[in-house]
């Protein structure tokens, strides 16, 4: 019985033994190969975020040179408004309020412009910080398994 015993347990201690040796040898390369991958998409994704980021920066310049144009525009029917009062024409006074009607509406759409490309540029920063940990993350994976590959 103790010799049985004895067999069983070397018999398991080899194949344990065994399947860890095979399982650490075939999957070094692939888990570098991974990770190497996984190193280029994170790149590709940080380089698309600072695109991204760079393109909300120029819509927000757009937007705020647009408000500039919209409260000038605003201004001038204000003071054509109050020309045409003082001249008495009702429908001229009427295409004015109008006019200011749809500056101040293209004043408040500006505005929001400029609040949702903020918005953009700080969740385009936020991804580029997550990608360039990721990008940290994949350097030390793809080290760490450069050096353990030999075993």
């Amino acid at each position: 019985m103790r010799r049985h015993l004895a067999y069983l347990l070397s018999l398991a201690v080899l194949g344990l033994g065994s399947a860890a040796y095979a399982q650490n040898g075939n999957n070094g390369s692939f888990d570098q190969n991974h990770d190497r991958k996984d190193l280029r998409k994170d790149r590709k994704d940080l380089h698309k975020d600072r695109k991204d980021t760079h393109r909300d920066r120029k819509d927000t310049r757009q937007d705020h040179r647009d408000i500039r144009r919209d409260q000038k525009d605003l201004a001038n029917d204000r003071r054509g408004l109050r020309d045409e009062v003082k001249e008495g024409d009702k429908s001229g006074a009427a295409r004015e309020r109008a006019d200011m009607r749809k500056d101040k509406h293209d004043l408040r759409a500006d505005k929001r412009d400029i609040r949702h490309d903020r918005r953009d540029a700080h969740r385009d920063r936020k991804d580029a910080r997550h990608d360039r940990g990721d990008i940290r993350k994949d350097k030390r994976d793809v080290r760490k398994d450069k050096h353990a590959g030999g075993f």
